[in-house]
């Protein structure tokens, strides 16, 4: 079997190569290409992925590789995760948004439509040399964001190959199976809503219902994510709050602490891995791995332990290392892993996916890509259906989705009434003059990737 990787030369690709490596032999993984088409960062990231997979899994065959054709030529499998424009790109998208006073947070704010605009003519490219040149019956997990926004268009355009990924759902259970000192396969969520815009109506380990009492457990407030909110709303919610939907209701809490924020989570970002890079460049990563690894975990760490702080003040303090050979968490390769084991076992299992709705929440459209727990099995994907919704939840998520619907399609037909709409009526916009300052501003942003629009 051969799994690509398209974007292999971001700074994440050493958790890929871990996740994939671990579990080669047992899926019958024989073949990992990691492409990318910036060659400095292929060398530099995509060096640090290979040794790790050669540490362990010495027999699979492992390229680093510029030429998509190359990468996605008889694949099995694909996943997607790029960054077009870079990280200045990102900056400018958050401080545009900013700027106007408006949550500029890339994948639930409004700049995740600036985002979008640039990722989805790119992906689109790579699914028609996937079309052409890859496996039939070839399946994409696209991680690049916002992964809402990208996994309906790229449906919207008739790529049904295509699924969203995302490890914020799997990454909250694996939180809490770390407080409930179990293992992450005793513990099962589900999952409904959007991405970054997702809902948990029942945690169980064991089987048994957790939901009550992980509520009302003030020690999840402190060791997880759930420290983004208060007790007070998981109670009138009934439910845990994917961490993202902290933006939508701590809305001015969120704008007004990145504002006095020295920098946006895109400037920091963008520091971090300017200066880890430099450095990385110097270190010979072939015959100096420990060096590399090193440099990284001081870097990344740095990163990890400020996720969300600017917007919510609130700092994480866990010492972070890479440790090649502990059993690894999952990340988003971890989601694409499960999805290829439950498709090879010829048997049915549940996970976490951006799919099409169908009939799963009712309100939305059939073609919608929601993201919610999902049967899987060697005939496809089918959603859970989403019974007993809470009106507030069902019209947050309404609300959102028209949003990535209109973005999608505003963006495949180079619309910028679309785009401008879209923004209208996203909540943490909610104003034309607003969204038509912020749509002018996005096209000429992206003029060179994106050129000319014809509204």
């Amino acid at each position: 079997m051969k799994l690509t990787v398209i974007g292999g030369g971001g700074v994440r690709s050493m958790f890929l190569a871990k996740s994939i490596a671990q579990r080669a032999e047992e899926l019958h993984i024989d073949e990992l290409v990691f492409m990318d088409n910036d060659p400095e960062k292929l060398r530099i990231y995509g060096g640090l992925a290979a040794h790790v997979a050669r540490m362990l899994c010495p027999t699979m065959k492992f390229t680093l590789t510029s030429s998509a054709e190359e990468a996605v030529t008889d694949a099995d499998y694909v996943i997607t995760t790029i960054r077009v424009g870079g990280d200045a790109t990102r900056v400018r998208d958050e401080r545009l948004a900013l700027d106007l006073g408006i949550l500029g947070q890339e994948t639930t704010g409004a700049a995740g439509v600036s985002f979008a605009m640039r990722s989805i003519p790119a992906l689109a490219e790579y699914c028609e040399l996937i079309k052409k040149l890859a496996k039939p019956g070839v399946k994409v997990f696209n991680f690049t964001n916002p992964a809402g926004v990208v996994s309906q268009a790229l449906r919207d355009m008739g790529y049904d190959f295509t699924y969203g990924i995302c490890d914020a759902p799997s990454g909250m259970l694996h939180q809490f199976a770390d407080l409930y000192g179990v293992d992450a396969s005793r513990i099962y969520g589900e999952c409904y809503g959007l991405n970054h815009l997702s809902y948990f109506q029942s945690i169980k380990v064991d089987g048994k219902e957790i939901m009550p009492e992980l509520i009302a457990n003030d020690e999840a407030y402190a060791k997880t994510d759930m420290r983004f909110f208060e007790k007070r709303l998981l109670e009138d919610r009934g439910c845990v709050l994917n961490e993202y939907l902290y933006y939508f209701y701590y809305r001015e809490k969120a704008v007004a602490n990145i504002l006095n924020a020295k920098q946006t989570r895109g400037e920091m970002i963008c520091d971090i891995n300017r200066h880890m890079t430099e450095e990385l460049s110097k270190i010979d990563i072939e015959n100096d791995f420990e060096a590399g690894l090193k440099c990284f975990e001081k870097w990344y760490g740095i990163r990890e332990n400020n996720y969300m702080a600017n917007e919510t003040g609130i700092h994480r303090d866990k010492p972070w290392t890479f440790d090649v050979y502990s059993k690894d968490a999952g990340g988003y390769a971890g989601v694409a892993l499960k999805f290829i084991e439950i498709a090879a076992s010829g048997g049915m299992g549940t996970m976490i996916l951006c799919a099409p709705n169908g009939n799963a929440i009712e309100g939305l459209e059939p073609t919608d890509i929601i993201e919610v727990t999902c049967d899987i099995s060697r005939e496809g994907c089918k959603p859970h259906h989403i019974e007993n919704i809470p009106e507030s939840n069902l019209e947050m998520i309404r609300r959102v989705k028209y949003y990535e619907r209109l973005a999608a399609r505003g963006i495949v037909n180079r619309s910028r009434k679309d785009i401008t709409e879209c923004l209208t009526m996203h909540p943490l916009v909610g104003s034309y003059s607003l969204a038509s300052k912020l749509t002018d501003e996005y096209i000429k942003l992206n003029a060179p990737y994106i050129g000319d629009w014809r509204d």
